[in-house]
């Protein structure tokens, strides 16, 4: 059992926070073992030629044979929404002398170290340089332009959801709501291993001040602490409605949908079932950018969509309620 214990002023510090490095690093355990994730497997489908042009030796490396990944590659979030570019920069500022300890943590004893990494902890700084570049490729390539705006909007409704149970509900009916093996007694929090990924030894937990940070991720079966118990108090938790990830885009048809928003708008929001912005929606409708310009401020006011800059470009995706409208 693990215990992570409040002092006075601790839960008011209790805060929620989604990563996109985070879940960049945690998307590695779908590649070593896809039959874990099936809600990912479209997109390993669609991702796999991208992925095979990034360094997948050491990518590859980065996660244990028993999915355990090194506790530096998913920092605690310095805020609520930060940017892969934010994170990367952290990441890349991490001292070298932690990479061995780390990776040693995360292989054990049980699991031989890679060659890959051996041969990288010879020269820490040029490793992490590495590691940092790698991610950063995986990023750019394979996650950022669709994968991520996707599971965004997911993050998104799911802290909306957590925010509606701690208002209306109360602290412990927030806690359960994350993974059914925590309790909440009044000034602890106790995570009780049954199965799961990874053996757990017993820990107490301080918070001691430091806040605790709730993290949802798509790549985790139940609640789960960092690798080192010393490290600022992070607890991730799996994401509400993961399985939508992998949702085929609806046909663009549907009367209810057109009486309620108009054609063009009903449309415009079944197309975004992926990640498009206005010169290629408009490609496809075959009208003017600006007339698609119009509907898409429409449904983003309404808190359908979400938009996410690449460059120049504004690409639209739509949230988790324009989700559930189309359904």
């Amino acid at each position: 059992m693990i215990t992570f214990r409040f002092g006075v002023d601790d839960l008011a510090r209790t805060s929620f926070a989604y990563s996109p490095l985070q879940e960049a690093a945690f998307s590695l355990r779908s590649w070593r073992d896809p039959a874990r994730y099936p809600h990912q497997r479209p997109w390993l489908r669609r991702l796999r030629p991208a992925f095979e042009r990034q360094d997948t030796e050491l990518l590859a490396a980065l996660v244990t044979p028993r999915l355990w990944v090194p506790d530096f590659l998913t920092p605690r979030p310095a805020r609520a929404r930060s940017t892969f570019a934010e994170e990367l920069a952290l990441l890349r500022a991490t001292p070298p002398e932690l990479l061995a300890p780390e990776f040693a943590a995360a292989y054990g004893e049980f699991d031989p170290m890679p060659a890959v990494v051996a041969e990288g902890l010879a020269d820490p700084a040029a490793f992490l340089t590495r590691i940092a570049d790698a991610l950063d490729g995986y990023w750019s390539s394979c996650l950022a332009p669709h994968w991520w705006p996707r599971v965004q909007s997911l993050m998104e409704a799911d802290l909306a959801y957590r925010g509606r149970v701690l208002a209306e509900q109360g602290t412990g009916a927030l806690f359960a709501s994350l993974d059914p093996r925590l309790s909440w007694t009044g000034d602890v929090l106790c995570l009780v291993q049954r199965g799961g990924m990874r053996p757990w030894h017993s820990d107490d937990i301080r918070i001691a001040g430091r806040g605790l940070v709730l993290a949802p991720t798509l790549f985790a079966g139940g609640a789960q602490p960092m690798i080192d118990s010393s490290l600022p108090p992070l607890l991730f938790y799996p994401l509400r409605g993961r399985a939508a990830i992998s949702e085929e885009p609806p046909p663009v048809t549907g009367d209810a949908l057109i009486r309620l928003l108009g054609r063009a708008r009903a449309r415009l929001l079944l197309l975004l079932a992926e990640p498009a912005s206005t010169t290629e929606l408009a490609h496809r409708l075959g009208v003017t950018p600006g007339a698609v310009s119009q509907h898409l401020a429409v449904l983003y006011d309404a808190g359908l969509l979400g938009r996410t800059r690449h460059g120049r470009s504004v690409r639209y995706s739509r949230t988790g309620l324009g989700d559930e409208l189309c359904r």
